[in-house]
């Protein structure tokens, strides 16, 4: 155990986030989502897609550098429902001064995720329970 960290912040995803690069993603999937297709799989059985993304969200920068550095994926033949979970997880976004994320078409959403650092399988049961994250930098320390 460590002081001050989210215990969703496992070893093997304090890890992958602190390895990854500016620009580089992380996907937070749900229950349903075949997470077998990524490079590299980070299981979080127990959690939600909401608390995932908050324990993320509490050590991850997120890139200001693009437009859309945060994404979700659209609902099936309704690409402007904004389904619950969804609406919790822009939520999160907001409470961390960040925008809500953008959806994308499915497809899309696969091809990004395949492409992604890691994806992080959560136990959310609720349909489109994915968010995909591209870490941003930190600033240096300004000098006395």
């Amino acid at each position: 155990m460590l002081k001050g960290l989210d215990p969703l912040l496992t070893p093997d995803l304090l890890h992958a986030l602190a390895a990854m690069g500016h620009g580089e993603c992380i996907v937070l999937v749900d229950a349903n989502y075949p997470a077998s297709r990524g490079r590299r799989r980070i299981e979080l059985p127990g959690a939600d897609a909401p608390a995932a993304l908050r324990a993320v969200l509490s050590v991850l920068p997120i890139d200001d550098f693009i437009a859309a550095p945060v994404s979700v994926m659209q609902v099936v033949g309704t690409p402007d429902d904004v389904p619950p979970v969804v609406a919790e997880l822009n939520a999160m976004l907001r409470a961390h001064d960040l925008e809500p994320a953008t959806a994308i078409e499915r497809f899309a959403f696969y091809a990004a995720a395949e492409q992604a650092y890691a994806i992080v399988a959560t136990g959310e049961r609720r349909f489109y329970g994915n968010i995909l994250l591209t870490k941003g930098a930190i600033p240096p320390e300004p000098r006395p």
